[in-house]
């Protein structure tokens, strides 16, 4: 736990910005290196676990319900804390990156929450995270309101009507370059974090609610006891009471599918449920066991959420949740409803089966990605739940699930059609073009693609070559087509980077964890000018 010893100074590494002087006061960084110096070296404890983790399982480890934590899971006795305010009814949340231009959007999508997201949805450039920052303050300020250059407005709509913010931070695998403390960056988790509940956190029990959070890719409940202690020690250092915060985990790893009871159980006092993160809970399989020849995965379009190994993946989330008064969390439906008549049509009806098995199998609400799905999505919800805020009361004892029924993913399988190695292919170019200039959230074919969607369809291309179910010539020709397309389209794409980035994270012997951290190192990091 920390010490009382007052810590070294964080120094910004990057040129001042507009505005940039509200977010980066003395006293909010301060308390980020209160953060840093009590956690830095646990975090760093924590992600050499989870590389030895790694190691053991592709050794051939079993995965299981760990053995240590049984009597946790047994105990009927224990609960999480009850739903703060402005969580009691999540029925629709809509996510997006923290821009000025969403947060409007979102606040007047008629969302019970809006998730604005540091993490997949933002491409961490130093303008996004503190602007990003700035948007939360306005926000909740009710001072977002502007006007584009082009004349067009946007304004928080008059009505009264508060739609919950919940932050996104980005995850314990990333740091934030531009902030320096003891000689290193900091942790990214902890920038987020920090900087919105320093400047947000009495502002928003001021006005009723509280400072709430999403909390991404953990993978046991070791991590899950570090962010609580951040939320004790944050807390005290600002003077407000401990079980303000409230955090939801997106399970979307493997590790953490089998720890489900353990996470609600070390966060019990600042938990507000967990969430079905499909897109990465494929990516974490993969990742895990995509050297075996059983976990080979078809097209990502093809392993819908009615497969076996994903229903017992969201209905164990359900059990876990109800059985302990905690919110459970549907997945993201991520359609952009647009274009031809038809095509909208398809798009609507898909998303409504979607979220149809979702509240019919006990979830409390649901995930979309654009206004435009708000109604459809809480017409579903409101025909299940009807004036109830939730369903906590199904606890779903009907429910048993297995480590082998997580696991049977080769009743999935199959292998790859050319359509779905070509889409992985130039979705993955698409985004990374995007994201190397600034955008984490990027409307593609209907879709809204984020960087989830983005690192399954880049290592399903690496599982495939591994076992030899696309030859390395297939690929490398449909690479160079689609960059072709993506330079006639986009003649200001930045091709030799984005095909650099490609073959270093989808081609090589050996499978990078994450895309992130080496291509925000190489391109998204200011490296000339330096502050104080």
């Amino acid at each position: 736990m920390p010490t009382s010893a007052p810590p070294r100074q964080v120094r910004v590494l990057a040129a001042p910005g507009p505005r940039h002087d509200e977010i980066l006061t003395p006293a909010a960084l301060d308390f980020i290196g209160r953060l840093a110096d009590a956690f830095g070296e646990r975090r760093r404890e924590l992600l050499k676990e989870r590389r030895r983790q790694a190691i053991r399982l592709s050794a051939g480890s079993p995965l299981e319900f760990p053995l240590v934590t049984s009597a946790v899971r047994a105990d009927p006795s224990w609960r999480v804390a009850p739903p703060a305010p402005g969580l009691t009814d999540r029925r629709v949340e809509i996510t997006g990156p923290p821009d000025r231009r969403m947060a409007v959007n979102a606040l007047n999508s008629g969302a019970q929450v809006w998730m604005a997201d540091f993490e997949d949805a933002t491409a961490p450039t130093w303008n996004n995270i503190v602007g990003g920052q700035l948007t939360l303050l306005d926000a909740v300020e009710r001072r977002i309101d502007f006007t584009t250059p082009e004349g067009r407005e946007y304004r928080l709509r008059g009505d009264g009507r508060i739609t919950t913010v919940v932050v996104r931070p980005r995850g314990w695998h990333l740091t934030e370059d531009h902030l320096e403390h003891e000689g290193r960056p900091v942790p990214a988790s902890l920038v987020d974090f920090g900087l919105y509940f320093f400047h947000c956190a009495r502002r928003q029990i001021d006005a009723g609610l509280g400072p709430y959070f999403y909390l991404p890719k953990l993978e046991n409940r070791y991590e899950a006891r570090l962010w609580n202690d951040v939320f004790v020690l944050a807390q005290e250092l600002l003077g407000i009471p401990r079980g303000t915060i409230r955090a939801t985990v997106l399970i979307e790893t493997i590790t953490a599918a089998v720890e489900m009871e353990e996470i609600l159980y070390e966060l019990r006092e600042h938990s507000s449920g967990l969430n079905a993160g499909r897109w990465d809970y494929l990516f974490s399989l993969i990742k895990t066991f995509g050297h075996r020849t059983d976990f080979l995965l078809p097209d990502r379009a093809k392993v819908t959420m009615t497969a076996p190994f994903m229903r017992a993946y969201t209905e164990l989330l359900v059990r876990t949740c109800h059985r302990r008064g905690a919110h459970a969390i549907g997945g993201m439906a991520a359609q952009v409803p647009a274009g031809q008549p038809e095509a909208h049509e398809a798009a609507l009806a898909t998303v409504r089966l979607d979220k149809e098995r979702e509240a019919e199998d006990g979830f409390d609400g649901s995930w979309v990605a654009h206004p435009g799905l708000v109604p459809l999505c809480r017409e579903v919800f409101d025909g299940v739940l009807g004036d109830r805020p939730h369903q906590l009361d199904r606890t779903r004892d009907d429910v048993e699930v297995t480590v082998a029924d997580l696991l049977s993913v080769r009743r999935a399988g199959g292998p790859p059609t050319a359509e779905g190695i070509r889409s992985n292919i130039a979705v993955a170019l698409r985004y990374f073009d995007a994201w190397l200039r600034g955008q984490g959230a990027v409307a593609l074919h209907g879709l809204m693609e984020d960087a989830a969607t983005a690192e399954i369809a880049r290592v399903q291309i690496w599982q495939w070559l591994r076992h030899r179910v696309v030859d390395r010539e297939t690929v490398l020709r449909l690479l160079d087509n689609e960059l072709d397309a993506l330079a006639a389209e986009f003649p200001w794409a930045a091709v030799d980077e984005v095909r650099a980035l490609f073959e270093r994270t989808a081609l090589a012997a050996e499978l990078p964890l994450f895309f992130t951290p080496d291509a925000y190192s190489r391109h998204l990091v200011q490296r000339a000018g330096a502050g104080s």
